[in-house]
């Protein structure tokens, strides 16, 4: 039931991921279309604030609790009028939020857009498909084709926080998708929990490839970007409409975890090594080009300095062009959390740290490999006397970037055509050609 007042003015906060950022944005596009006064992450004073919390790993539960506190910290000073909690940390932990944070004045899971819309002052509008109030610059948006996930990896609580998998019907992406590139986006990044598993609930098989091929013939959309694919029984029509269509970005990011057989199983991943390696080898098959950004963890429980070391040079091995690791997080209620997490925290870093040393090097040699090439760069933003852009190879906020100082007058959300002059290991310096 709407509420008899409505505040002047909403701040929402975001933590966490991307998918919890379409979150964000479709909460905004209800606000909005209510006539409600909505902003995302402002330093203005705003009546009420909306923090949509990540309850993923250890160090992200912490920062959203911090965010909480800081806020209501603010309530008490007068500073704002009301506080609510929303996301993946309040639907972990709601009767433990509602009980503990009581300066809180409402706490809402994943799947209490209605509910929460209706207290903030509005009418919930179930005809608003694909209504969103994008908070990323203009020309890209993420494009979030399910919730939840099927999968029963061991470290993971997600499906614990989002339930099972569930995709969006294809018509109401394509809708969805539609309205981003008439609105000027002309890069779509999908998103999902498992990206390759769309569509197996609504039409019995997979449908990722029938998504791609629908997507791509939208007039405007010059880049449609993959996030977080599954490596078992990968899609074959993927990867040819990669190779096919120039607008399907030559990227792929799947994370892969580990290489050591005894942990990927522990993990409940249903990879094997050899499978591992099969795939990188398919993927650089079909798509030679192809710049594949993996995901790693370190300091699994009872992952021995061996298994460390094997994982060690799988990636000097496979020398993947982009790679992000995370220390092993105990999360309560997942299969990995009764095994005993016996390797030291300073064990964990220390690994990671080894790690990522390595990447760095990986990355110095595959940059300093493309100096004098020329790529398309898409334009995000201007930095001072610099502009800041990208290749298809990488996404916004976790990749490489190109900086271009230019004293023609670029547009941000254009494509240009640039030479790579100098490279460093995670940036890369150009001239517009």
């Amino acid at each position: 039931m709407k509420t008899n007042h409505s505040p002047k003015k909403i701040n929402v906060i975001t933590m966490g991921c991307s998918k919890n950022l379409v979150d964000s944005e479709k909460l905004m596009g209800q606000l909005k279309y209510n006539r409600l006064e909505v902003t995302h992450e402002a330093s203005e004073k705003t009546d009420y604030v909306v923090i949509n919390t990540c309850g993923f790993i250890q160090d992200a539960k912490e920062e959203s609790i911090d965010t909480i506190f800081n806020f209501i910290q603010a309530k008490k000073a007068g500073l704002i009028e009301k506080l609510y909690v929303m996301g993946c940390l309040s639907e972990r932990y709601l009767d433990e939020l509602k009980t503990e944070l009581v300066e809180v004045d409402g706490v809402y899971g994943v799947h209490s857009l209605k509910e929460i819309v209706e207290e903030l002052g509005a009418d919930y509008k179930n005809e608003l498909i694909g209504e969103r109030l994008i908070t990323t610059p203009s020309h890209y948006a993420y494009l979030k084709v399910s919730e939840g996930c099927d999968r029963s990896c061991s470290f993971c609580a997600i499906p614990l926080i989002r339930g099972k998998h569930i995709s969006i019907p294809m018509e109401d992406l394509l809708t969805e998708a539609t309205k981003l590139s008439n609105s000027g986006v002309t890069e779509l990044i999908l998103i999902a929990q498992d990206l390759t598993f769309y569509g197996v609930d609504l039409y019995s098989k997979k449908m990722l490839g029938t998504l791609l091929d629908k997507l791509s013939s939208i007039p405007g959309i010059e880049w449609i970007r993959l996030h977080y694919t599954y490596p078992t029984q990968f899609p074959d029509d993927v990867l040819q409409l990669m190779r096919d269509r120039s607008n399907i970005c030559h990227y792929m990011d799947i994370p892969l975890q580990h290489i050591s057989n005894r942990i990927l199983k522990s993990m409940k991943r249903g990879h094997t090594a050899d499978t591992t390696r099969e795939l990188i080898q398919k993927f650089r098959s079909f798509v030679p080009d192809i710049n594949i950004r993996t995901t790693l963890i370190v300091g699994y429980p009872g992952e021995t300095e061996e298994e460390f070391n094997e994982l060690l040079d799988f990636v000097k091995e496979s020398k993947f062009d982009r790679l992000g690791a995370f220390t092993y997080s105990p999360e309560e209620n997942t299969g990995a959390f009764k095994l005993k997490d016996n390797i030291h925290q300073d064990a964990k870093y220390e690994r990671l740290n080894k790690l990522m040393e390595v990447q760095e090097q990986i990355s110095l040699e595959k940059n300093q490999a493309r100096i004098g090439n020329i790529y398309k760069v898409l334009i995000d933003r201007k930095e001072g006397d610099f502009y800041i852009g990208r290749t298809e190879y990488d996404s916004p906020e976790v990749d490489n970037e190109v900086i271009i100082e230019s004293k023609r007058r670029l547009k941000v959300g254009q494509f240009y055509s640039a030479k790579i002059t100098e490279a460093e290991s995670f940036d890369l310096k150009a001239e517009l050609v």
